[in-house]
């Protein structure tokens, strides 16, 4: 068992907070947590130079704190009337994910919990945005809320890569499959692992139409290709006593084909792996995770291969 007993809730007034709130106690049941809730609300500056006279702003300022108290005293009343334990902070300055890091390496919490919304591509490049950033550097489970409800017994999808394509360390899919058997040993949920890999038909077909020299042997290649791919989700999923009926092969892009199958299949949350990003990478417009979760109707689970697994 886990020693890290606290999940840290980040609760913001306009990301669906009611649902964020219901999803942390759901969580924190699962998993028998208690829950920090910290609430996101920064200075309202604009408001405040309505009034020329510092004494009106110090007005101004302070009913807003006060609101803020009580919205969050509200929430956490509905934490505790659920029988788990609650503590509160409130968050004021930017940005965002910085201060979520710094309250996570204090409190050390055995998931992250925030809910999430779609990232236009501006958020995306300059990277303003707190899910984006927290992708890249949480080091602690981070769990994207999205879905309204969640069933007793969920449909848990988990990407894994048994290819290791990208330079991913195979451990990753190791700590992916660890964290859907938790989410499943504590809810009662079905596992499927899903591995996207990209043909070689259409750079065959290009290469045909390019140079006129004997036909590359198309099919024969992507045939091996497929095989290949297969038998090591096979072996992965023997190797994680995972039902080899629950293995699913998807040609194309990830970020086409995997949003695709958790609509087809209905699945209530999707596991996946991220890498830290550092330097020049970092700087890139997002990763595969990035890429697919704005297109992800469910709730995600993000790990990352560290000391800060999401296990029982």
């Amino acid at each position: 068992m886990s020693e890290r007993t606290t999940l840290l809730a980040v609760l913001e007034l306009n990301s669906n907070p009611d649902r964020l709130v219901e999803r942390a106690i759901w969580l924190a049941r699962a998993f028998d947590c208690s829950i920090h809730l910290m609430m996101f609300e920064p200075e309202t500056t604009l408001v405040s130079k309505l009034f020329s006279a510092s004494s009106n702003e110090d007005l101004l300022r302070d009913e807003v704190h006060r609101a803020q108290a009580s919205i969050v005293a509200k929430y956490a009343e509905t934490v505790s009337n659920s029988g788990i334990d609650v503590e509160t902070s409130i968050l004021r300055s930017r940005p965002l994910a910085d201060y979520v890091l710094e309250k996570a390496n204090e409190l050390q919490p055995r998931i992250v919990v925030k809910a999430t919304r779609y990232h236009s591509i501006a958020e995306r490049s300059i990277l303003v945005d707190a899910d984006w950033q927290l992708m890249r550097t949480c080091s602690f489970p981070l769990w994207f809320v999205k879905s309204e409800t969640l069933p007793d017994a969920p449909l848990i999808a988990a990407a894994v890569d048994p290819g290791h394509a990208h330079d991913k360390p195979a451990s990753l899919d190791n700590e992916i499959i660890t964290a859907a058997k938790s989410v499943a040993a504590v809810t009662g949920g079905d596992i499927h692992l899903v591995h996207a890999y990209e043909s070689i038909g259409d750079l065959g077909a290009a290469a045909t139409w390019a140079v006129k020299v004997q036909r590359l042997p198309v099919e024969e290649i992507d045939s091996q290709i497929t095989d290949m791919h297969n038998a090591a989700l096979v072996s992965l999923a023997e190797q994680h006593d995972i039902n080899v009926e629950h293995t699913h092969m998807l040609p194309g892009r990830a970020q086409a084909v995997l949003p695709a199958f958790v609509h087809s299949q209905h699945a209530n949350i999707f596991v996946m792996g991220a890498l830290s990003r550092w330097g020049v990478k970092r700087a890139l417009i997002g990763s595969t995770a990035e890429h697919i979760i704005d297109h992800l109707p469910c709730d995600t689970l993000i790990v990352r291969v560290g000391e800060y697994p999401l296990d029982l």
